[in-house]
């Protein structure tokens, strides 16, 4: 591809003007249609099926999504401990191992494996519902602001 394809594909890949959609966009789109299954200590499993609209052009569930979905799910991980802020992301890293199609039941299982008072560790795990393959292992790194005192 030369420069000016590259371009337009990043630059035109939406017909959506970005500065019209709503707040908090982004995780909306992704979470909408996830259900709640099961929510203890450290631990939050939810039911997810997978949308055409989260596909990349493969014709599965995007990467990205995943990826969001570790950083989303797992942050309530956090909040099971009884912290009341999850902090921000130092580090995500997922591991693809198989692939979700539209309108395939997935579990996400999200662990707290540490939560300190500075530091939380979480590992977040994809399988295909109806199976039990694992899809996806996501492990999330987060780093827990204090509030401030003033």
């Amino acid at each position: 591809m030369d420069m000016e394809t590259v371009k337009e594909y990043l630059e035109n890949s939406a017909n959506i003007d970005g500065d019209e959609l709503p707040l908090r966009f982004f995780e909306r789109l992704i979470m909408h249609g996830l259900r709640v299954d099961l929510i203890e200590t450290s631990r939050v499993i939810c039911t997810f099926k997978v949308s055409p609209r989260l596909l990349n052009g493969s014709n599965y569930l995007h990467g990205g999504v995943t990826a969001t979905l570790v950083d989303l799910v797992g942050s309530a991980a956090v909040y099971t401990v009884g912290a009341p802020f999850t902090g921000v992301s130092v580090e995500i890293n997922v591991s693809y191992m198989d692939a979700a199609y539209a309108d395939e039941e997935i579990e996400i299982e999200a662990r707290a494996l540490h939560v300190g008072k500075a530091v939380a560790v979480l590992s977040v795990e994809f399988r295909k519902k109806n199976t039990g393959k694992i899809i996806a292992q996501g492990r999330h790194t987060m780093h827990l602001s204090l509030p401030s005192k003033m």
